[in-house]
């Protein structure tokens, strides 16, 4: 069963907004507690470790959350990479 164009678009339009959250999550929350230990601040941001991890408060995603921010990377960038190889190449003069 081939999937074309339109499929592949689809179903990227779907997924890319569920699984960006959890990448720009884990993205952001490390960046500034990199900065904030640059600053000799990150006592007051362990907060960010928490997030950066997956424990959302009373939700504590540590244990899977490497898995779903590795597999949202490799859905993404499959379906991206598909849909760039099916885009039609244009001759060099």
């Amino acid at each position: 069963m081939a999937i074309n164009k339109a499929q592949i678009r689809r179903l990227h339009a779907r997924i890319a907004p569920i699984w960006f959250l959890p990448l720009i999550l884990t993205s952001l929350s490390g960046s500034l507690y990199q900065v904030a230990s640059l600053m000799k601040a990150n006592s007051d941001f362990f907060w960010l470790l928490d997030i950066h991890k997956g424990n959302f408060g009373p939700l504590k995603l540590e244990v899977i959350y490497p898995f779903i921010n590795s597999f949202a990377l490799l859905m993404l960038a499959i379906t991206g990479i598909t849909m760039w190889l099916q885009t039609p190449r244009r001759k060099r003069s």
